[in-house]
């Protein structure tokens, strides 16, 4: 049991858990949760760590203005998978190591591809709300074993989500900045060009973090390359897509059909793209499973003893 250190939990999410509560309680005694259920940033966030020497963060924005007035402040570990609300260089400037382990909500947010690829092919979505309407018309959709679904980014999430697509027999195609030619050849996935992906795929998924090189990756120029009457999903970050742009090709029906559970501006909503034909928007849940917010509890608790340098993740 630690009594020296003073840890704060910024994430709602993890507050409300009991039982992650119980076993950082057991290891740490001296603890403040988010019990108000506040979204920290700024003041307010500067407020609540004041006075901690260790903190779980999960999409609190940290960044130089945020440390410069935390001098007791050496750890942060990460209940979550993303690291782009945090300023990796201004930790190290700050010598405030960083605890993050990556994948922990790899399954959660692969079946929930599977799931919305699925329901947007056989438009389930669709049929659903014309029955709501009180009407009664079978939709004619597709299978996902006649489809080619590109994975943009085989990270973690990507190669989980290859290993679920696995008896569907579907094509599939990926790529990434990095090279995997072992995965890639033991589960039958073929790297390609971002450019190929978007022109061949029927279903289009994104697993990337989101950073200057990827901000608007698919932009005016890309979204105009991806194949008529394709599926688009992203349950990664709302700024890898030109949301302005992806609303008119969706209108205008060159894309079939769309998934998004993450929106450049949470929870800021398009009223209109929410009401567009077969697209669903989902409020950020694709690592809100039991089981996923465990992993991710217990992984944010190991980083608080487990921790590195903030520029070893870069």
């Amino acid at each position: 049991m630690n009594s020296i250190s003073k840890v704060a939990v910024c994430s709602r999410s993890f507050s409300k858990n009991r039982l992650l509560r119980a076993k950082l309680l057991s290891c740490y005694s001296n603890v403040t949760f988010n019990d108000k259920g506040n979204k920290l940033s700024g003041d307010s966030l500067i407020n609540f760590l004041k006075g901690c020497d260790k903190a779980i963060v999960a999409l609190e924005e940290i960044n130089s203005d945020i440390l410069e007035e935390l001098p007791e402040l050496k750890v942060i570990s990460k209940y979550g998978v993303g690291l782009d609300t945090i300023d990796l260089h201004s930790l190290d400037k700050y010598r405030v190591n960083l605890g993050w382990i990556g994948g922990v909500n790899s399954r959660s947010v692969a079946e929930l591809v599977v799931s919305n690829a699925i329901a947007l092919l056989h438009k389930t979505i669709l049929a659903a709300s014309e029955v709501r309407a009180g009407m009664w018309r079978q939709t004619v959709g597709r299978q996902l074993n006649s489809c080619t679904v590109g994975i943009i980014g085989c990270g973690h999430i990507g190669k989980d989500l290859v290993k679920l697509l696995q008896p569907f027999e579907c094509n599939i195609l990926a790529h990434d900045i990095l090279d995997f030619p072992d995965f890639y050849e033991m589960h039958n996935v073929k790297p390609v060009s971002l450019n190929m992906l978007l022109r061949s795929s029927d279903v289009i998924t994104l697993h990337l973090p989101l950073n200057k090189s990827t901000y608007h990756l698919l932009s005016l120029e890309r979204l105009h390359l991806i194949k008529h009457g394709a599926i688009l999903i992203n349950l990664a970050r709302g700024g890898l897509i030109d949301e302005k742009v992806l609303k008119r090709m969706l209108q205008s029906g060159s894309i079939s059909g769309l998934s998004l559970d993450v929106l450049e501006e949470e929870p800021d909503i398009d009223l209109d793209l929410v009401e567009t034909e077969n697209v669903f928007i989902t409020p950020h849940i694709g690592g809100s499973t039991q089981e996923a917010i465990i992993a991710m509890g217990m992984s944010a608790i190991e980083g608080l003893d487990k921790h590195k340098n903030s520029l070893q993740f870069i």
